[in-house]
């Protein structure tokens, strides 16, 4: 089973609008996910699927290093989250001398991929008492 990882941070788009997109995603084909990503319309579905590639790139590197078969159709998104990352803090002169505060927010992106597990023999079940 090969689990890879790719993590991106201080993206600039607010964790709101990512997690939009991730909900896109969520337990799909890997490869489902980049052409689901493709095309969406939203804007943080670009670094999104930059994430994803990379993850898949990651699985590939691992699978070559541990000397294992890598099929990437095999390859499914196990978990994806959004945290928020550190907020920019801009003003804006407003009127009568005052400012107003902007905050420009920004996201680190988690993208987890997994092969499924290989599932061991089924044990025998549980031999049932004779009733009377």
């Amino acid at each position: 089973m090969v689990d890879s990882i790719a993590r991106v941070r201080h993206i600039r788009v607010t964790p709101q609008k990512a997690r939009r997109v991730i909900a896109l995603i969520k337990g799909k084909q890997a490869q489902e996910a980049l052409a689901i990503l493709k095309f969406a319309p939203q804007s943080a579905s670009e670094p999104i699927y930059k994430v994803v590639a990379s993850a898949m790139a990651n699985a590939r590197v691992k699978a070559d290093a541990s000397g294992e078969y890598l099929d990437e159709k095999d390859l499914y998104i196990s978990s994806v989250f959004v945290d928020e990352g550190t907020t920019l803090k801009r003003f804006r002169p407003r009127a009568q001398g005052r400012a107003s505060q902007i905050k420009k927010r920004t996201s680190h992106i988690t993208v987890v991929l997994s092969t499924p597990e290989e599932s061991a023999p089924a044990e025998a079940p549980a031999k049932q008492k004779a009733s009377k």
